[in-house]
């Protein structure tokens, strides 16, 4: 069996603020407003693949944040959220997979509480502290940079990862990342290899730990990717150009 681990935002679908063209399918719906879109040809592909190969969307949106994405392959069997902390089956929560991911980031408890408490009287934060399933804390800074500096000189390295995405703040368990699902999910269903996919920092992980990676240049230059990864051209629609790519592996 072969696994197809694949990020959701800027991997396979984009908002509506990324220019993916004039021809494009609405992938996500918030509030009444169309908020992300997958290219035909994405679409057209990710059917063909799904027919194929077990794909498994791996992602740190929450699980009400994921099943509002719809990637025209229908409901997938599994599903990984919360940056790998929440296993869906059948779009239900496996509660074993849940607490075994408690277990896995007791150690860094403390710091997460800590993080939460300086974010809160962080006067750069412009959103709420959010505290995401007692799995990892996120929030929303003016300066992120600033934010971000302040977390790490605060917090225990060894434990926490702290990183921003642009306004967003994370200070997520270094135990809880989408590298360590990977290895998880590969074990618990039995898989043969691994085909991975994503753009971001949240990703690295996860690619470095798949048997082949695919990711988009521009992240290689700020991060060391092991030898199986495929880089694709920042020119090109990464969406498209991983699924390609896919195809001819499993061909």
């Amino acid at each position: 069996m072969i696994i197809f681990n694949t990020d959701i935002d800027n991997t396979m679908i984009y908002s509506y603020r990324h220019d993916i063209g004039k021809e494009k399918i609405c992938a996500e719906i918030y509030q009444g407003r169309q908020i992300s879109f997958m290219t035909p040809k994405t679409a057209r592909l990710l059917k063909e693949i799904s027919e194929k190969i077990l794909i498994v969307p791996t992602t740190t949106r929450t699980t009400e944040q994921y099943e509002r994405v719809n990637l025209g392959i229908g409901r997938v069997k599994y599903a990984l959220t919360c940056n790998g902390g929440i296993l869906l089956r059948d779009g239900k929560e496996d509660t074993d997979w849940y607490r075994q991911s408690l277990n896995l980031i007791e150690n860094s408890y403390t710091e997460l509480k800590k993080s939460q408490k300086i974010l809160e009287k962080d006067i750069n934060r412009s959103f709420e502290v959010r505290n995401i399933r007692e799995l990892f804390i996120f929030t929303k800074s003016r300066e992120p940079e600033s934010t971000v500096k302040i977390l790490k000189e605060s917090t225990d390295e060894k434990l926490l990862d702290v990183f921003s995405n642009g306004a967003k703040v994370y200070a997520v368990p270094k135990t809880l990342n989408k590298g360590a699902a990977v290895k998880r999910f590969k074990k618990f269903i039995g898989a043969d290899s691994v085909i991975a996919a994503g753009d971001s920092e949240f990703d690295i992980s996860m690619l470095n730990a798949a048997d082949t990676a695919i990711a988009p240049e521009r992240l290689s230059k700020f991060s060391v990717l092991t030898d199986n990864a495929i880089l694709v051209s920042d020119d090109r629609i990464f969406s498209e150009e991983i699924l390609k790519h896919i195809l001819n592996i499993i061909s």
